[in-house]
């Protein structure tokens, strides 16, 4: 096939990927996408396996080679709900750009891999081992052991997660907690016993303002991102409110200013009398600070790239991914090995075409190399 044509077969495996909606925790979703995705696999020749979790299907596909095995990292689920495609985010392909729920972030990085794949099928070139998993967006909270067992014994790690919007790709990453803050207290009548009751309300907001004192310590080693995204309690204005909960997204650059932030939180205790807080972290992805190790896998990519004409850079990223944790366990490891695009999470999510091939050559390249 040409170069057109092979942009328009890998479209059309694409507009298959996205007209499964997927969103996480949709098991039934995940494995449709999965079984699509594993036919393509067990077609290149690979050795496939699904393992299901109590969020979805996960797939690993094994395709042999020389050396120890690349370990290419995906998920399938996406933020968007079922019913996006009739609405917000329609599928389109004008022949330029792509859009619909999930193609930037990430079923597109998806078919890159199986593209690399397909091309290798008849020369030499280094093992790799491919896992997609159905829960990223929400932390991988059923799969971070299924990828710690997959980067054992790889040589390195690549995430097909978006790039900079340059193009470039992501060496080292925030990390990034979500913490659940529960207080309980205790109901009366606003008016006619307000003394009788503890306010949960009185005493998260109260928890928020330690909150804010915590991620702003000026003896900690770095920044830290805080947003509450989430504030709930009460029920009526004449009930002093029993119970009140908040949700906190934080991010972290460095896992010394990561420790101490979350075992203040772990510390903390009521201020009023009667009060009783719980803190929970619903989920975790440790700081990945780029090593000299992730350092050099990038060299080894740049030079790839640059024996077939294309140029490779890459710095850091704000946002979380299964890269932190095979970065933050010493894998060698990159991320942003998709396509170009952008809107990832938003209405405008889209690719550009032209960069699904560049990415597929990229990877090729780097597998005939490494």
């Amino acid at each position: 096939m040409n170069d057109t044509e092979q942009v328009r077969a890998l479209v059309d495996r694409l507009a298959q990927l996205t007209l499964i909606e997927s969103p996480s925790l949709d098991v039934a979703a995940s494995e449709l996408v999965v079984d699509l995705l594993a036919q393509w696999w067990r077609d290149v020749g690979a050795h496939v396996r699904i393992i299901t979790t109590s969020a979805g299907a996960n797939l690993i596909a094994d395709v042999a080679g020389e050396g120890d095995p690349v370990l290419l990292v995906g998920h399938s689920d996406t933020v968007w709900p079922v019913g996006t495609l009739d609405g917000d985010v329609p599928w389109s392909d004008d022949g330029e750009v792509v859009t619909g729920p999930g193609v930037y972030d990430m079923k597109s990085g998806l078919l890159v891999m199986l593209a690399a794949a397909e091309r290798l099928r008849a020369r030499p070139h280094r093992a790799f081992r491919v896992i997609v998993v159905c829960d990223e967006e929400i932390g991988s909270p059923t799969t971070a052991d299924l990828l710690s067992g997959c980067a054992e014994g790889v040589r390195a790690a690549i995430g097909f997660e978006s790039p900079h919007p340059d193009g470039a790709l992501k060496i080292g990453r925030r990390g990034s907690s979500r913490v659940r803050l529960a207080v309980t207290g205790r109901a009366s009548h606003a008016a006619l016993d307000p003394e009788g009751g503890v306010s949960a309300i009185d005493e998260l907001v109260d928890q928020l303002q330690v909150l804010r004192t915590i991620v702003s310590d000026p003896g900690l080693t770095s920044e830290v991102l805080c947003n509450v995204g989430t504030v709930r309690g009460g029920g009526r204005a004449n009930v002093v409110p029993a119970e009140a909960t908040a949700e906190i997204g934080l991010r972290f650059i460095d896992p010394d200013t990561e420790d101490r932030v979350l075992s203040a939180l772990g510390a903390l205790r009521p201020i009023r009398e009667g009060a009783q807080i719980q803190v929970e972290v619903l989920s975790h992805r440790p700081a990945w600070r780029a090593s000299g190790a992730d350092a050099e896998l990038l060299e080894a990519i740049a030079a790839a790239a640059s024996g077939i004409g294309q140029h490779v850079a890459g710095r850091p990223a704000a946002g979380a991914g299964d890269t932190n944790l095979l970065g933050s366990l010493g894998v060698p490891t990159v991320d942003g090995f998709g396509p170009r695009g952008g809107g990832a999470h938003a209405v405008d999510e889209h690719i550009l075409t032209s960069s699904l091939l560049e990415r597929v050559a990229l990877l090729e390249a780097f597998l005939l190399s490494s």
